[in-house]
């Protein structure tokens, strides 16, 4: 699931982000793509914490929605919108099966080894940046 989040520059370096269907839920970072980031990272945890206090989430609201709420004009002055995703940790990793071609086998292996990362975490951290629509410059 996706809410809508807003992301304000202000006087200072860096931006915020904040999401109107979890009020009290934000975050902050460098770059527009390290607040979505950790915007990512603060919803997943703000959820978490919902859930474990026997709490549902909000139903997550389209752009369109937020936008017509005049109780969040002014939260939303000046802001640029998002859509983030909420994916919630659920424990320890599960071991898949997964078929790739031997070259791309081969390019993932070096890129990961390059790192200093293992297949694996190096799969999870680019299926984290397409999910969050990101790309990492390294």
């Amino acid at each position: 699931m996706r809410y809508v989040a807003f992301l304000h520059q202000d006087d200072g370096p860096g931006y915020g982000i904040s999401f109107p269907d979890f009020p009290g839920c934000v975050s902050v970072g460098d770059t527009v793509d390290d607040a979505i980031r950790n915007g990512a990272d603060a919803l997943a945890f703000h959820a978490e914490g919902m859930i474990e206090d026997g709490e549902g989430l909000p139903v997550a609201r389209d752009l369109a929605s937020i936008l017509a709420d005049p109780a969040l004009a002014e939260w939303r002055e000046g802001a640029a919108f998002a859509y983030v995703p909420v994916v919630i940790d659920r424990g320890s990793p599960r071991r898949v099966n997964i078929s790739l071609d031997p070259g791309l086998l081969g390019a993932l292996d070096e890129a990961a080894k390059s790192r200093g990362m293992t297949r694996s975490a190096f799969i999870a951290s680019a299926a984290w940046n397409e999910i969050l629509g990101l790309r990492r410059s390294r």
